[in-house]
């Protein structure tokens, strides 16, 4: 028995799982950046989980969504600037989604 590997097929796939990777990581991350900057903080409540992981409180909770309201008064960018990095928020997101769905239709329609 014999195996051959395709070496340009592979590097191909590594090439591709990176760009594909770093595009999805990096406009999720900027999107939340943005999101930020528009005076909308995501503010996630505590949930139950095991002893292995720490949830923080009732009162740390309320206290991170009253520096978050705080922080978004504070904004020194006008509405119209907290609009624009709001759609650019949505806009990176859009940029994710269509990744992934790109991906996903690789894989399904590629193999036919």
């Amino acid at each position: 028995m014999n195996v051959v590997i395709d070496w340009l097929a592979f590097f191909k796939v590594l090439g591709a799982a990176l760009v594909g990777a770093t595009v999805v990581v990096g406009f999720y991350a900027l999107g939340l950046r943005m999101l930020v900057r528009s005076g909308r903080a995501p503010v996630v409540t505590p949930a139950e989980f095991t002893d292995a992981i720490t949830v923080i409180s009732e009162k740390e909770a309320r206290r991170a969504t009253k520096a978050a309201a705080k922080a978004a008064r504070k904004s020194p960018l006008t509405d119209a600037q907290k609009k624009l990095a709001l759609v650019a928020a949505f806009a990176c997101f859009a940029v994710c989604v269509l990744a992934v769905l790109g991906g996903i239709g690789i894989i399904v329609f590629a193999g036919r």
